[in-house]
């Protein structure tokens, strides 16, 4: 029998990387695993992909070569791609005859809490609204669902390894960080568990996990305080919380993310879900855990910490995309 042929984009991403070494150890899969960057080619390899394309959203002409004879795609995209991975579902249904599952990357919140969220009741400042990002994370799923295709949403809580990336260097100068998140606990997701989750979905298939949403979160909700105690703890030093105003968080980074930390600081991802734990049969990755030992692809949460990052003090990153 031929070996199923998997497309991974964002392949050298956080999430990517780890699902490429999962599926690589599978020898049912074939791994095509899609890069950006030249540079980023021989890092797949290393980690076992079968297959490395170079892979564009914004550029169609690179579609074809990745998806011949492919017949399951873990899609994942940066949210100012919206409107590329928009473009690329409605190819994706061109296809579906062939491709019988997709595993979306996705984001709690983005489908249910979305449509009843009422301004009035879940905010707390005056006009604020719906996240944006939310409405991009359901945007994205319901594309692929529109166009046809057997989808698996995993919808992750707020990423681990991005929680601090922004405030690196006052880690590493001044042992702190600053937020608006407070006391008000959250159940961070490790990304090394999304692909876990995705690597189960894709072996197991679309017989048993088709048009089927997961929420996926940390085994334990943690407040700043707690997260700074970890983080202390990994890194041998004392590090410290700085409580930040929405007001001077969205000073520094745009109305967009202040919207979403907003949902983040009214409890909306307080909960802990048991889907990580129905879906592999273990409890998902603690923060300390998640930045003291290794994933898949080699790498500690905390060796992970002080890589690229979208955001960055100073810069609305999504105001191209709000447009």
């Amino acid at each position: 029998m031929s070996k199923q042929v998997v497309l991974v984009t964002s392949a050298t991403g956080r999430i990517g990387r780890e699902l490429v070494a999962r599926l690589a150890a599978n020898a049912d899969f074939t791994v095509r695993a899609c890069y950006f960057s030249d540079d980023k080619a021989a890092q797949l390899t290393a980690l076992g992909a079968d297959e490395v394309v170079k892979f564009d959203l914004s550029n169609p002409g690179t579609w074809a070569a990745a998806l011949e004879g492919v017949s399951a795609v873990y899609s994942a995209s940066l949210d100012p791609m919206l409107d590329g991975h928009l473009a690329f579902c409605k190819e994706l249904g061109k296809r579906k005859a062939d491709i019988k599952h997709v595993v979306r990357v996705s984001c709690m919140g983005a489908d249910t809490n979305t449509a009843s969220y009422d301004a009035e009741t879940h905010a707390s400042r005056a006009g604020a609204g719906i996240p944006l990002m939310l409405q991009h994370y359901w945007w994205g799923e319901k594309a692929l669902i529109d166009a046809g295709l057997t989808v698996t949403a995993l919808r992750n809580n707020f990423f681990m390894n991005h929680l601090l990336k922004t405030d690196c260097d006052a880690i590493a100068a001044e042992g702190c960080f600053s937020n608006p998140l407070g006391e008000m606990r959250n159940s961070f997701v490790a990304t090394r568990d999304i692909a876990e989750a995705a690597e189960v979905v894709l072996r197991e298939g679309p017989a048993r996990h088709g048009n089927k949403f997961y929420d996926l979160t940390g085994p334990v909700p943690q407040s700043m305080a707690e997260i700074a105690a970890d983080l202390g703890r990994a890194m041998g030093k004392e590090i410290t919380y700085n409580a930040q105003s929405m007001v001077e968080f969205e000073a520094d980074f745009g109305s967009t993310r202040a919207e979403f930390f907003e949902y983040l600081t009214n409890g909306f991802y307080t909960r802990s879900s048991p889907d990580f734990y129905n879906l592999t049969g273990h409890k998902p990755t603690s923060y300390y855990d998640y930045l003291t030992t290794k994933g898949a692809s080699g790498e500690t949460g905390l060796e992970e910490l002080w890589q690229g990052n979208l955001w960055k003090k100073g810069e609305d990153a999504m105001k191209d995309a709000v447009k």
